[in-house]
Protein backbone atom coordinates (compact mmCIF):
# COMPACT_ATOMS: atom_id res chain seq x y z
CA UNK A 1 0.00 0.00 0.00
CA UNK A 2 2.89 2.17 1.14
CA UNK A 3 4.23 2.05 -2.50
CA UNK A 4 0.69 2.26 -4.01
CA UNK A 5 0.65 5.97 -2.36
CA UNK A 6 3.72 6.72 -4.10
CA UNK A 7 2.28 6.30 -7.46
CA UNK A 8 0.05 9.54 -8.28
CA UNK A 9 2.03 12.83 -6.78
CA UNK A 10 4.18 12.74 -9.87
CA UNK A 11 0.86 14.09 -10.97
CA UNK A 12 -1.43 16.24 -8.75
CA UNK A 13 1.81 17.95 -8.10
CA UNK A 14 2.40 19.14 -11.05
CA UNK A 15 -1.49 20.39 -11.35
CA UNK A 16 -1.41 22.82 -8.51
CA UNK A 17 1.82 24.24 -9.91
CA UNK A 18 1.39 24.78 -13.82
CA UNK A 19 0.93 28.21 -13.48
CA UNK A 20 3.78 28.59 -11.73
CA UNK A 21 5.46 26.34 -14.04
CA UNK A 22 4.69 28.07 -17.16
CA UNK A 23 5.39 31.46 -16.33
CA UNK A 24 9.18 30.27 -15.06
CA UNK A 25 10.22 28.57 -18.21
CA UNK A 26 7.79 30.06 -20.42
CA UNK A 27 6.17 27.02 -21.64
CA UNK A 28 3.35 27.24 -23.98
CA UNK A 29 -0.16 25.77 -23.05
CA UNK A 30 0.29 23.16 -25.22
CA UNK A 31 3.52 22.19 -24.00
CA UNK A 32 2.21 22.27 -20.18
CA UNK A 33 -0.33 19.66 -21.66
CA UNK A 34 2.81 17.71 -23.63
CA UNK A 35 4.53 17.75 -19.70
CA UNK A 36 0.64 16.51 -17.74
CA UNK A 37 0.53 14.15 -20.41
CA UNK A 38 4.22 12.50 -21.06
CA UNK A 39 3.78 10.81 -17.54
CA UNK A 40 0.75 8.72 -18.96
CA UNK A 41 2.06 8.11 -22.12
CA UNK A 42 4.68 6.43 -20.36
CA UNK A 43 2.12 4.85 -18.66
CA UNK A 44 1.55 3.08 -22.03
CA UNK A 45 4.70 2.60 -22.94
CA UNK A 46 6.04 0.66 -20.33
CA UNK A 47 3.10 -1.33 -19.39
CA UNK A 48 4.32 -4.27 -21.47
CA UNK A 49 7.53 -4.50 -20.19
CA UNK A 50 6.54 -5.67 -16.25
CA UNK A 51 5.33 -8.92 -16.74
CA UNK A 52 8.85 -10.26 -18.29
CA UNK A 53 10.38 -7.54 -15.83
CA UNK A 54 8.65 -10.11 -13.06
CA UNK A 55 9.28 -12.86 -14.94
CA UNK A 56 13.01 -12.51 -14.97
CA UNK A 57 13.69 -10.81 -11.23
CA UNK A 58 10.75 -11.60 -9.40
CA UNK A 59 8.17 -9.09 -8.61
CA UNK A 60 9.32 -7.99 -5.62
CA UNK A 61 12.43 -6.94 -6.84
CA UNK A 62 10.97 -5.52 -9.80
CA UNK A 63 9.13 -3.34 -7.22
CA UNK A 64 12.32 -1.95 -5.40
CA UNK A 65 13.68 -1.04 -9.51
CA UNK A 66 10.63 1.02 -9.65
CA UNK A 67 10.82 2.75 -6.29
CA UNK A 68 14.64 3.74 -7.64
CA UNK A 69 13.41 5.01 -10.74
CA UNK A 70 10.41 6.97 -9.38
CA UNK A 71 12.78 8.70 -7.00
CA UNK A 72 15.12 9.74 -9.04
CA UNK A 73 12.64 10.84 -11.76
CA UNK A 74 10.75 12.96 -9.43
CA UNK A 75 14.21 14.50 -7.76
CA UNK A 76 15.40 15.24 -10.98
CA UNK A 77 12.49 17.90 -11.24
CA UNK A 78 13.46 19.93 -9.04
CA UNK A 79 16.42 20.84 -11.22
CA UNK A 80 13.83 23.46 -12.70
CA UNK A 81 14.54 23.53 -16.78
CA UNK A 82 12.26 22.49 -19.40
CA UNK A 83 14.79 19.29 -20.49
CA UNK A 84 14.94 18.44 -16.34
CA UNK A 85 10.78 18.58 -16.13
CA UNK A 86 10.19 16.65 -19.26
CA UNK A 87 13.06 13.83 -18.31
CA UNK A 88 11.94 13.80 -14.74
CA UNK A 89 8.08 13.06 -16.04
CA UNK A 90 9.01 11.10 -18.09
CA UNK A 91 11.56 8.38 -15.98
CA UNK A 92 8.43 8.05 -13.21
CA UNK A 93 5.76 7.95 -15.86
CA UNK A 94 8.20 4.43 -16.75
CA UNK A 95 7.91 3.51 -13.18
CA UNK A 96 4.63 4.14 -12.12
CA UNK A 97 3.87 2.05 -15.14
CA UNK A 98 5.34 -0.90 -13.98
CA UNK A 99 4.04 -0.19 -10.61
CA UNK A 100 0.74 -0.16 -11.84
CA UNK A 101 1.28 -3.36 -13.37
CA UNK A 102 2.55 -5.88 -11.17
CA UNK A 103 0.83 -4.56 -8.31
CA UNK A 104 -2.95 -5.63 -9.02
CA UNK A 105 -1.29 -9.41 -9.70
CA UNK A 106 0.44 -9.09 -6.27
CA UNK A 107 -2.74 -8.21 -4.61
CA UNK A 108 -4.13 -11.71 -6.47
CA UNK A 109 -1.35 -14.06 -5.91
CA UNK A 110 -1.48 -12.75 -2.36
CA UNK A 111 -5.04 -12.48 -1.28
CA UNK A 112 -6.96 -14.22 -3.40
CA UNK A 113 -10.11 -14.88 -1.65
CA UNK A 114 -10.20 -11.18 -0.50
CA UNK A 115 -9.13 -9.57 -3.95
CA UNK A 116 -11.80 -6.79 -4.85
CA UNK A 117 -11.40 -5.57 -1.30
CA UNK A 118 -7.57 -5.62 -1.10
CA UNK A 119 -7.59 -4.13 -4.24
CA UNK A 120 -10.22 -1.18 -3.18
CA UNK A 121 -7.32 -0.50 -0.43
CA UNK A 122 -4.84 -0.02 -3.13
CA UNK A 123 -6.77 1.91 -4.99
CA UNK A 124 -7.55 3.81 -1.63
CA UNK A 125 -3.74 4.45 -1.14
CA UNK A 126 -3.46 5.51 -4.89
CA UNK A 127 -6.02 8.43 -4.36
CA UNK A 128 -4.33 8.88 -0.44
CA UNK A 129 -0.88 9.45 -2.53
CA UNK A 130 -2.55 12.16 -5.52
CA UNK A 131 -4.63 14.02 -2.69
CA UNK A 132 -1.46 14.46 -0.66
CA UNK A 133 0.38 15.90 -3.13
CA UNK A 134 -2.46 18.41 -4.92
CA UNK A 135 -2.89 19.74 -0.97
CA UNK A 136 0.22 19.68 0.09
CA UNK A 137 2.44 20.98 -2.70
CA UNK A 138 1.52 24.97 -2.18
CA UNK A 139 2.08 25.06 1.37
CA UNK A 140 5.63 23.05 0.83
CA UNK A 141 6.24 25.71 -2.04
CA UNK A 142 5.96 28.57 0.64
CA UNK A 143 7.71 26.74 2.97
CA UNK A 144 10.91 26.46 0.81
CA UNK A 145 10.58 29.73 0.29
CA UNK A 146 8.12 29.59 -3.07
CA UNK A 147 10.53 27.46 -4.40
CA UNK A 148 8.09 25.82 -7.05
CA UNK A 149 11.20 23.18 -8.38
CA UNK A 150 12.04 22.10 -4.60
CA UNK A 151 8.16 21.65 -4.02
CA UNK A 152 8.13 19.69 -7.32
CA UNK A 153 11.54 17.59 -6.32
CA UNK A 154 9.97 17.32 -2.37
CA UNK A 155 7.64 14.46 -3.49
CA UNK A 156 11.02 12.20 -4.12
CA UNK A 157 11.60 12.24 -0.22
CA UNK A 158 8.86 9.71 0.90
CA UNK A 159 9.43 7.43 -2.32
CA UNK A 160 12.66 7.17 -1.25
CA UNK A 161 11.74 6.04 2.78
CA UNK A 162 8.97 3.29 1.12
CA UNK A 163 12.28 2.08 -1.18
CA UNK A 164 14.25 1.76 2.07
CA UNK A 165 11.21 -0.05 3.47
CA UNK A 166 10.85 -2.51 0.83
CA UNK A 167 14.41 -3.41 0.79
CA UNK A 168 14.64 -6.11 2.88
CA UNK A 169 11.25 -7.92 1.56
CA UNK A 170 12.58 -7.36 -1.89
CA UNK A 171 15.99 -9.15 -0.64
CA UNK A 172 14.04 -11.87 1.89
CA UNK A 173 11.56 -12.97 -1.69
CA UNK A 174 12.89 -16.29 -3.23
CA UNK A 175 12.54 -16.84 -7.08
CA UNK A 176 13.56 -19.16 -9.31
CA UNK A 177 13.83 -17.36 -12.71
CA UNK A 178 14.18 -20.57 -14.95
CA UNK A 179 10.77 -21.80 -15.71
CA UNK A 180 8.82 -19.44 -13.74
CA UNK A 181 6.23 -17.86 -16.65
CA UNK A 182 2.84 -18.83 -18.00
CA UNK A 183 1.70 -17.68 -21.03
CA UNK A 184 -1.27 -16.55 -21.67
CA UNK A 185 -2.75 -16.67 -25.55
CA UNK A 186 -5.79 -14.93 -26.81
CA UNK A 187 -6.14 -12.22 -24.21
CA UNK A 188 -5.39 -9.86 -27.58
CA UNK A 189 -7.98 -11.16 -29.90
CA UNK A 190 -11.00 -10.83 -26.84
CA UNK A 191 -13.85 -9.03 -26.69
CA UNK A 192 -14.19 -8.57 -23.23
CA UNK A 193 -10.54 -7.43 -22.63
CA UNK A 194 -10.93 -4.83 -25.17
CA UNK A 195 -13.77 -3.56 -23.37
CA UNK A 196 -11.98 -3.57 -19.84
CA UNK A 197 -8.82 -2.37 -21.84
CA UNK A 198 -11.18 0.87 -22.96
CA UNK A 199 -13.04 1.55 -19.77
CA UNK A 200 -9.64 1.52 -17.93
CA UNK A 201 -8.43 3.58 -20.89
CA UNK A 202 -11.09 6.43 -20.79
CA UNK A 203 -11.68 6.62 -17.05
CA UNK A 204 -7.96 7.31 -16.93
CA UNK A 205 -8.32 10.22 -19.01
CA UNK A 206 -10.79 11.51 -17.08
CA UNK A 207 -8.88 11.18 -13.81
CA UNK A 208 -5.38 12.80 -15.48
CA UNK A 209 -7.15 15.59 -16.43
CA UNK A 210 -8.13 16.02 -12.96
CA UNK A 211 -5.05 15.20 -11.42
CA UNK A 212 -3.72 17.48 -14.43
CA UNK A 213 -5.96 20.41 -15.38
CA UNK A 214 -8.33 20.63 -12.53
CA UNK A 215 -6.47 23.21 -10.73
CA UNK A 216 -6.14 25.25 -13.53
CA UNK A 217 -9.12 25.58 -14.67
CA UNK A 218 -10.27 26.73 -11.30
CA UNK A 219 -7.43 29.23 -10.75
CA UNK A 220 -9.12 30.18 -14.31
CA UNK A 221 -12.61 30.58 -12.66
CA UNK A 222 -11.38 32.76 -10.07
CA UNK A 223 -9.73 30.55 -7.20
CA UNK A 224 -6.33 31.55 -5.76
CA UNK A 225 -3.48 28.60 -6.28
CA UNK A 226 -3.81 27.52 -2.30
CA UNK A 227 -7.39 26.99 -2.40
CA UNK A 228 -7.49 25.59 -5.75
CA UNK A 229 -4.77 22.97 -4.53
CA UNK A 230 -7.22 22.77 -1.31
CA UNK A 231 -10.33 21.65 -3.58
CA UNK A 232 -8.64 18.98 -6.00
CA UNK A 233 -7.14 17.91 -2.59
CA UNK A 234 -10.39 17.65 -1.68
CA UNK A 235 -12.29 16.22 -4.50
CA UNK A 236 -9.00 13.33 -4.46
CA UNK A 237 -9.72 12.27 -0.92
CA UNK A 238 -13.48 12.08 -1.49
CA UNK A 239 -11.85 9.15 -4.29
CA UNK A 240 -10.46 7.79 -1.29
CA UNK A 241 -13.44 6.91 0.52
CA UNK A 242 -15.55 5.71 -2.24
CA UNK A 243 -12.95 3.66 -3.54
CA UNK A 244 -13.50 0.96 -0.67
CA UNK A 245 -16.62 1.71 -0.45
CA UNK A 246 -17.35 1.08 -4.19
CA UNK A 247 -15.81 -2.23 -4.17
CA UNK A 248 -16.94 -3.70 -1.37
CA UNK A 249 -20.82 -3.25 -2.88
CA UNK A 250 -19.52 -4.00 -6.39
CA UNK A 251 -17.87 -7.44 -5.22
CA UNK A 252 -20.94 -8.76 -3.72
CA UNK A 253 -22.55 -8.31 -7.12
CA UNK A 254 -21.92 -10.61 -10.68
CA UNK A 255 -22.85 -7.40 -12.75
CA UNK A 256 -20.83 -4.30 -12.27
CA UNK A 257 -22.31 -2.64 -15.62
CA UNK A 258 -24.68 -0.09 -13.72
CA UNK A 259 -22.61 0.59 -10.87
CA UNK A 260 -19.68 1.48 -13.68
CA UNK A 261 -22.54 3.79 -16.01
CA UNK A 262 -23.46 5.57 -12.90
CA UNK A 263 -19.86 6.43 -11.57
CA UNK A 264 -19.39 7.47 -15.62
CA UNK A 265 -21.71 10.09 -15.16
CA UNK A 266 -20.87 11.56 -11.03
CA UNK A 267 -17.09 11.96 -12.97
CA UNK A 268 -18.05 13.58 -16.00
CA UNK A 269 -21.05 15.75 -14.89
CA UNK A 270 -19.08 17.17 -12.26
CA UNK A 271 -16.00 18.12 -14.85
CA UNK A 272 -18.43 19.78 -16.86
CA UNK A 273 -20.14 21.60 -14.35
CA UNK A 274 -16.94 22.77 -13.09
CA UNK A 275 -16.62 24.48 -16.63
CA UNK A 276 -19.96 26.56 -16.48
CA UNK A 277 -21.46 26.51 -13.11
CA UNK A 278 -20.68 29.60 -10.41
CA UNK A 279 -17.98 29.12 -7.49
CA UNK A 280 -20.76 28.25 -5.06
CA UNK A 281 -20.93 25.06 -6.49
CA UNK A 282 -17.67 24.38 -6.53
CA UNK A 283 -17.67 22.24 -3.40
CA UNK A 284 -20.90 19.98 -3.95
CA UNK A 285 -19.33 19.35 -7.49
CA UNK A 286 -16.12 18.45 -5.78
CA UNK A 287 -17.86 15.64 -3.96
CA UNK A 288 -19.47 14.26 -6.73
CA UNK A 289 -16.56 14.12 -8.98
CA UNK A 290 -14.95 12.28 -6.11
CA UNK A 291 -16.93 9.94 -5.67
CA UNK A 292 -17.49 9.05 -9.46
CA UNK A 293 -13.80 9.60 -10.11
CA UNK A 294 -12.86 7.58 -7.05
CA UNK A 295 -15.27 4.60 -7.78
CA UNK A 296 -13.92 4.29 -11.33
CA UNK A 297 -10.71 4.11 -10.03
CA UNK A 298 -11.55 1.01 -7.91
CA UNK A 299 -14.39 -0.34 -10.95
CA UNK A 300 -11.46 -0.25 -13.65
CA UNK A 301 -8.66 -2.18 -11.17
CA UNK A 302 -11.47 -4.41 -10.04
CA UNK A 303 -12.26 -5.35 -13.59
CA UNK A 304 -9.40 -6.66 -14.26
CA UNK A 305 -9.25 -9.24 -11.21
CA UNK A 306 -13.22 -10.07 -11.58
CA UNK A 307 -12.27 -10.84 -15.12
CA UNK A 308 -9.58 -12.35 -14.68
CA UNK A 309 -9.70 -16.82 -13.65
CA UNK A 310 -6.13 -16.84 -12.36
CA UNK A 311 -3.08 -14.48 -11.30
CA UNK A 312 -1.45 -15.01 -14.23
CA UNK A 313 -4.29 -13.99 -16.39
CA UNK A 314 -4.45 -10.96 -13.87
CA UNK A 315 -1.42 -9.41 -14.82
CA UNK A 316 -1.24 -9.93 -18.45
CA UNK A 317 -4.67 -8.15 -18.53
CA UNK A 318 -3.36 -5.49 -16.16
CA UNK A 319 -0.22 -5.20 -18.62
CA UNK A 320 -2.92 -5.11 -21.98
CA UNK A 321 -5.13 -2.70 -20.15
CA UNK A 322 -2.77 -0.41 -19.28
CA UNK A 323 -0.54 -0.34 -22.52
CA UNK A 324 -3.05 0.63 -24.55
CA UNK A 325 -5.45 2.05 -21.82
CA UNK A 326 -2.93 4.79 -20.84
CA UNK A 327 -2.08 5.86 -24.05
CA UNK A 328 -5.80 6.40 -24.70
CA UNK A 329 -5.58 8.33 -21.42
CA UNK A 330 -2.86 10.51 -22.70
CA UNK A 331 -5.02 12.13 -25.25
CA UNK A 332 -7.43 13.58 -23.07
CA UNK A 333 -5.06 15.81 -21.01
CA UNK A 334 -3.16 16.61 -23.89
CA UNK A 335 -6.47 17.59 -25.86
CA UNK A 336 -7.20 20.02 -22.64
CA UNK A 337 -4.04 22.06 -23.63
CA UNK A 338 -4.48 21.74 -27.13
CA UNK A 339 -7.99 23.39 -26.39
CA UNK A 340 -7.33 25.93 -24.14
CA UNK A 341 -4.09 27.27 -26.37
CA UNK A 342 -6.41 27.38 -29.27
CA UNK A 343 -9.36 29.44 -27.75
CA UNK A 344 -7.75 30.88 -24.17
CA UNK A 345 -10.41 29.39 -22.38
CA UNK A 346 -11.21 26.43 -21.15
CA UNK A 347 -14.69 26.13 -21.39
CA UNK A 348 -14.33 24.18 -24.53
CA UNK A 349 -13.31 21.51 -23.53
CA UNK A 350 -17.47 20.54 -22.23
CA UNK A 351 -17.37 18.28 -25.40
CA UNK A 352 -14.35 16.48 -25.01
CA UNK A 353 -15.76 15.98 -21.64
CA UNK A 354 -18.98 14.36 -22.77
CA UNK A 355 -17.64 12.14 -25.18
CA UNK A 356 -15.03 11.23 -22.86
CA UNK A 357 -18.05 9.61 -20.82
CA UNK A 358 -19.93 7.94 -23.05
CA UNK A 359 -16.77 6.23 -24.32
CA UNK A 360 -16.28 5.05 -20.52
CA UNK A 361 -19.91 4.33 -20.20
CA UNK A 362 -20.26 1.89 -23.04
CA UNK A 363 -17.17 0.26 -22.51
CA UNK A 364 -18.16 -0.21 -18.82
CA UNK A 365 -21.24 -1.37 -19.27
CA UNK A 366 -19.27 -4.34 -21.14
CA UNK A 367 -16.64 -4.80 -18.68
CA UNK A 368 -18.57 -4.90 -15.74
CA UNK A 369 -20.50 -7.61 -17.07
CA UNK A 370 -20.39 -11.73 -15.21
CA UNK A 371 -17.75 -13.84 -16.69
CA UNK A 372 -13.91 -14.15 -17.93
CA UNK A 373 -11.93 -13.46 -20.21
CA UNK A 374 -11.30 -16.37 -22.99
CA UNK A 375 -7.43 -17.62 -22.95
CA UNK A 376 -5.36 -19.87 -22.63
CA UNK A 377 -2.74 -20.26 -19.67
CA UNK A 378 0.24 -22.80 -20.21
CA UNK A 379 3.20 -23.43 -18.64
CA UNK A 380 6.45 -21.95 -20.46
CA UNK A 381 9.01 -24.30 -20.85
CA UNK A 382 11.55 -22.14 -22.19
Amino acid sequence: MLIAANLRPVFSSVSVLLPEIIQATGMSSVSAGVLTTLPVVCLGAFAPFAPRLAQRFGAERTLLFVLIVLTVGTAIRGLGTQSFLYMGAALAGAAIAVGNVLLPGVVKRDFPKTAAIMTGLYTMALCAGAASAAGFTIPIKNMLGGSWNLALAFWAVPAALVFVLWLPQALRAKHHVAHSGFKVAGLWRDRLAWQVTLFMGLQSSTAYIVFGWLAPILRERGMSAGTAGGLVSFSIMAQVITCLLISSIAVRQKNQSFINVFLCGCAVLALIGFLYLPGWAFLPLAIIQGIGQGGLIAAAMMVIVLRSPDSHTAAHLSGMAQCVGYILAAIGPLLVGMIHSATGSFAACGVLFVLLGLGASINGWGAGRAGHVGVQVSKDSA
